[in-house]
This record gives C-alpha cells, sequence and structure tokens, in this order.
C-alpha cells in the first residue's frame, strides 16, 4: 500500500481473517518499523502527555540502583531475593530487544508479575508489551526512576540470547552500553556476571567471555561488579580471571553470599533454567544472581544508615 511515509513509501499488511480486534492504538510511534508486523505504540516520551514534563525536566537518576544482566534467566533469581530480603522493594523490570521482542513470551515474567516479584515492566526498543513503552535504554531508565518510582530497576533482555562464539557477535554485548547509560545518567550501576561451572563450552566457563568482553572492551565507564563466594578451586579460577584481565584495575570488584538462593527460588515456588539447566545442575550461575541480590540490600540499608546519621548530624 503506497500511503507516502517519506522513508521508502511502503506499507506492509498481514491480516488474520479469523481473528477481530476492535482495538484502537494509540500513540504514534511504531515498533517493528517497516515490517509487515509494525504496530502503533504509545510512549512514555510522546509530547503533549502527562509524562512529557518528566523527561524535559530530567536531570539524573540521583544514584538509584540499577541491576543489568545478560541472560533473561537472570532476572527471576535477583528479584526473589530482593523481596525475600526487603518485600516493600519497588522493582522495575526494564526488557531490551536483545532477545525476544514481545514480552508476552516470557512465563517468567507472568509468574513473576503474578508473584508481585517484579512491580512493574517497561520494554524498549523494539521490544513491547511491558506496562509501559518507552524508545531507547534512556527514557526506559528515566520512566523506570521517575514515573514508577522504583527502588531498584532490573534491566535484562527477553529469552533467547544470540551469540556466535566470537568475542563481539552476541546481543548480550548491549549490557556494557546500558551500564555506561546508567552511570551517564548518574545511576549506580551493577553488573550481573555470567558464571558457569557446567557450561560444556570453555568460553563460557568461570566468567563468560560475554561478561569479561562488556567488562574490558565495551564499558567506557566503571561499575561495581557483584561475584559469589564459591569453594576454592572455583573461586581461585575467578581471581585468575578477574586478574589477568585487569579488571580489578577498571571496576569496583566486590563479593557477596548467594548460597541461599535455592531455598528462596523454593520458597517463591519459582522453577527457572538457564540454557536448560536448573539449580541443581548449574548451582554457580544461580549463587551470582543471589549474591547481586543480597549485595544491593545491603548497599541500601547501608546507604539509609548513613543518610540517616548525616541528617541527624545536622
Amino acid at each position: 500500500m503506497d500511503i507516502s511515509l517519506g522513508t521508502g513509501g511502503y506499507h506492509f499488511i498481514v491480516y488474520n481473517y479469523s481473528f477481530r480486534n476492535d482495538y484502537k492504538c494509540q500513540g504514534h510511534i511504531m515498533k517493528l518499523r517497516y515490517t509487515p508486523f509494525q504496530m502503533r505504540c504509545f510512549t512514555a516520551e510522546e509530547k503533549n502527555t502527562q509524562y512529557e514534563d518528566v523527561f524535559n525536566k530530567f536531570d539524573t537518576l540521583n544514584k538509584s540502583i540499577v541491576i543489568v544482566g545478560t541472560l533473561h534467566s537472570m532476572v527471576g533469581p535477583i528479584a526473589a531475593m530482593l523481596k525475600y530480603l526487603m518485600p516493600s522493594i519497588n522493582i522495575t523490570y526494564i526488557m531490551t530487544d536483545g532477545g525476544a521482542l514481545p514480552i508476552y513470551l516470557s512465563s517468567n515474567i507472568r509468574e513473576l508479575k503474578k508473584k508481585e516479584l517484579i512491580d512493574n515492566t517497561i520494554t524498549i526498543g523494539h521490544a513491547f508489551g511491558g506496562d509501559m513503552e518507552c524508545i531507547n535504554i534512556y527514557s526506559g531508565l528515566i520512566a523506570a526512576k521517575h514515573i514508577f518510582k522504583d527502588d531498584v530497576t532490573i534491566v535484562a533482555m527477553g529469552p533467547g540470547i544470540v551469540g556466535t562464539g566470537t568475542k563481539y557477535g552476541f546481543s548480550g554485548i548491549e549490557q556494557g552500553q546500558i551500564i555506561d547509560a546508567v552511570n551517564n545518567l548518574d545511576g549506580t550501576s551493577i553488573t550481573v556476571p555470567r558464571i558457569s561451572f557446567s557450561d560444556t563450552r570453555q568460553r563460557h566457563r568461570g566468567i563468560s567471555h560475554h561478561t569479561i568482553t562488556n567488562l574490558t572492551n565495551i564499558m567506557c565507564t566503571k561499575t561495581n561488579l557483584v561475584l559469589p563466594y564459591l569453594k576454592f578451586k572455583k573461586r581461585k579460577i575467578i581471581k585468575k580471571q578477574i586478574i589477568y584481565n585487569e579488571i580489578h584495575k577498571k571496576h569496583n570488584v566486590l563479593y557477596e553470599n548467594g548460597k541461599d538462593i535455592n531455598e528462596i527460588l523454593d520458597r517463591y515456588d519459582l522453577n527457572i533454567t538457564t540454557m536448560g539447566r536448573n539449580f541443581e545442575k548449574d548451582k554457580e550461575y544461580f549463587f551470582s544472581l543471589g549474591a547481586v541480590g543480597r549485595w544491593v540490600i545491603h548497599f541500601m540499608n547501608c546507604h539509609k544508615t548513613n543518610t540517616t546519621l548525616q541528617k541527624t548530624s545536622k
């Protein structure tokens, strides 16, 4: 159909004759642009809306905590640990377009929302279907903090990371770019490491080459890397990777206990797997996620204490 769009000039339509939908989409931002499946979305950034001033007057994330992962399976265990340790915490999940695009495809997110382990969802880029739509990671982070008023934001792609085995050929490379975005907006960035001693691929044993590449070659700013306490031999391998790649010279390398993550997953009846492996088959992966969640709560508690002491001293 020729509708003089200006860019290409064509609009492709796919119509399902067996399905009738009278829903009238609002907004003027198109996702899945110039494909037969493009759709009109109302994004938070649009002009002449109740949120316009939020973006125009934005100044800072004010050190708000943003946890950035690579795999979709990281979201659930981290959220569960956060909620277990601080039930009142307000968590927003931002789903990027590095994996699946419809958030509806994630049974994990449906379950986490149903069990109130995640409070809000935002889909950015060409990902769609969240409680709120945003155009990019910057506006998504602003919306999470200043519209949803969250305490912690978790950012990760939807199901289905893309990888080729080459150094830069994986969609999880977005982690490095997102960390820089968080720091550019004056947030507190937490990098979730991908750690495994069960993956048969050597490049993913210990700290995955994905995480190492992001920390060493992609991130231009300093982040907080939280690692789990592990048994001596495995801890030694992790430490060797950190030193060999000089990660400790560029970033804050922190350690926390995440070994009770399995009990917490059981408490919320969550059956989460990574690359088809559950907790019993890939314990160190899940220990890493538990450690991230526990460290964040410790950080928040210490920050609240320090703030209270500063106010008292004044």
